[in-house]
């Protein structure tokens, strides 16, 4: 330490010395010593001017292109609180453990702990990761930066580097006025990704690459520095002895593809802890249901109990979006209220489409797609008693002359190997009553055989049900396990054709009153084909020995032009 500072001084002693030999010389040189001087100062100032330019220009781009586009929201300014996060407790009750470390920093490094830095929320889109960030910000009390990941990336290398440099450095100063501060990087997979040997990139054109996610990587977990002007001079001078304290930046992220983010980012003191945000369960979904359908005008039968079990699978954006819709529906036709049917239609709109009937379709037709979907409305109903028949019709939504779907009575998480071949049985329905009724095969069979297939490979080759437990999982290639095991296929499907056109010969009169019903009224519920079984076979369906589960949405595909399908037999596509 007393040799850099002997060396300071001597820097500064010679320096001096320079500027007293200059003014030395240039008062013995007279006028003639002062006007070279003066002409030598000019020139260099020019120089220095132009340079100056030259720097404020690039300095002034850089400004524009390098400036974050990041939303800052400080403590109380979204009022978001945990009565405003629902559907998913646990996930609560482990963000509320963040904030007590956040709102605890001092007394958390008193007993010799540090805070965590990073924070990594993992799920699918519209779980509410970026919302439950700003609840944890607002509920510890601490300053909160939205940001995504895409716009630190830049043409201009070195620019996105820049950005997170500014993003992080502003935080700290904030977290030393608040105690600790929370930057949210929505994305992160966008500039996460692992890195591989070469590339990096370089040049002066560059996306971002390594560089960028090696910039993000060290500001999340820089060294101890102060890196204030005050704590610089008086460190320099030997006045400070002090330790330089980390300021509590907690860096919270969210990516719907957790695998494909590199190492670096996951180890310990970058992304601590993990937690996947997955969409709620029944009793999360009545709790999102009963906090939205609350600031709505609705009737009885719209209950978020009903609601919820429409609704498996569904995220709490989407039901978001399908409680609004709904509203939508009923301020369209002009009602005070929206009713169970105005969701009901809100749903079928947002899975399927809008209706779009074809006027010009011809009877015959018509009549095709009628049976096509009866075929499939009677497998579903007597094959899997334990889902509801959803909906059921010929009218156009999307790219679907019709469909025919059901909805799961309870959450189910396994399959057994009876319930898989009888959700082959629904798929092969269609093409049965074909045959069996109409006396012609259709090509609106597309999706229904490659469904059929998918699950029959399934059945044989990945889940161990036929006669062997091989599966084409561990050798990586599907497409050459399915040519492998394609005669096996073929049988298991020939032999679910024959029990499924055994099950619709045997309703029949089921069959033909589903084809006339959808012929007459176009759409039909599973309510109505309730009670059209009820009308012909005097008692409800009978109770299966074991339940059966899934969600089946089958659509019957536009008919593709005549060439692609004689081109091959196998490749068929909806249009």
């Amino acid at each position: 330490m007393r040799r850099y500072r002997w060396i300071k001084w001597r820097r500064f002693l010679l320096w001096l010395a320079a500027l007293v030999l200059t003014g030395v010389l240039l008062w013995a040189g007279g006028p003639n010593a002062w006007m070279i001087a003066l002409g030598i100062g000019e020139l260099l100032f020019q120089l220095l001017f132009a340079v100056l330019f030259i720097i404020i220009q690039f300095v002034a781009l850089f400004w524009f292109l390098a400036r974050g586009r990041t939303y800052w929201i400080l403590p109380g300014e979204t009022g978001a609180t945990w009565e405003d996060y629902r559907g998913n407790p646990e996930i609560v009750d482990n963000a509320k453990r963040i904030v007590t470390l956040l709102k605890g920093v001092k007394e958390f490094k008193e007993m010799g702990g540090e805070a965590i830095r990073g924070f990594l929320l993992c799920g699918p889109p519209g779980t509410g990761k970026s919302y439950l960030a700003q609840v944890i910000a607002n509920e510890a009390r601490v300053p909160f930066a939205y940001a995504s990941a895409p716009s630190f990336q830049n043409m201009f290398f070195g620019v996105g580097n820049l950005k997170v440099m500014g993003l992080y450095k502003k935080a700290r100063k904030l977290a030393k006025l608040y105690g600790a501060c929370i930057i949210f990087i929505d994305e992160v997979d966008a500039i996460g990704m692992k890195r591989q040997a070469g590339g990096g990139g370089g040049g002066m054109l560059n996306m971002g690459g390594a560089g960028l996610l090696n910039e993000l990587l060290l500001q999340m977990d820089p060294p101890n520095l102060d890196n204030s002007w005050i704590g610089k001079l008086l460190r320099s001078i030997g006045l400070r002895r002090k330790k330089a304290e980390r300021p509590a930046v907690l860096t919270i992220a969210a990516t719907n593809l957790p695998d494909v983010l590199d190492p670096a980012l996951l180890r310990p003191g970058r992304f601590d802890r993990q937690l996947w945000v997955d969409v709620p369960d029944y009793d999360g979904r009545v709790d999102v249901f009963q906090y939205y359908l609350e600031k709505v005008k609705r009737d009885a039968s719209l209950t978020p109990e009903k609601a919820a079990l429409d609704t498996i699978g569904y995220s709490p954006a989407q039901i978001k979006h399908i409680v609004n819709e709904s509203v939508v529906i009923a301020h369209q036709r002009d009602a005070a209220v929206a009713s169970y049917e105005d969701f009901r239609a809100a749903m079928e709109t947002y899975e399927w489409g809008l209706k779009q009937p074809l006027r010009s379709m011809s009877q015959d037709e018509k009549r095709n797609v009628a049976y096509h979907e009866a075929g499939h409305a009677v497998a579903q109903y007597l094959l899997k008693p334990h889902e509801r028949v959803w909906k059921v019709t010929i009218i156009r939504r999307g790219g679907a002359l019709g469909l025919a779907a059901t909805k799961p009575t309870e959450e189910r998480y396994n399959r057994s190997d009876s319930e898989i071949l009888g959700e082959i049985q629904v798929c092969l329905a269609a093409r049965a009553v074909e045959e069996e009724f109409l006396k012609k095969k259709l090509n609106g069979v597309t999706s229904d055989l490659q469904q059929a297939t998918q699950l029959a490979g399934a059945y044989l080759g990945m889940v161990g049900m036929g006669d062997e437990l091989f599966s084409w999982l561990a050798i990586g290639s599907p497409a050459d396990a399915l040519k492998m095991l394609r005669p096996k296929i073929n049988e298991l499907l020939k032999d679910q054709m024959i029990q499924v056109k055994k099950l619709v010969n045997e309703h029949a009169d089921f069959v033909h009153a589903i084809a006339e019903e959808l012929l007459l009224r176009g759409d039909l519920s599973g309510e109505e084909i309730e009670e059209i079984y009820v009308r012909l076979y005097g008692h409800t369906r009978p109770q299966p020995p074991e339940v059966r589960a899934g969600v089946f949405h089958d659509s019957y595909a536009q008919a593709a032009p005549a060439q692609e399908i004689n081109e091959t037999e196998e490749d068929s596509s909806e249009e």
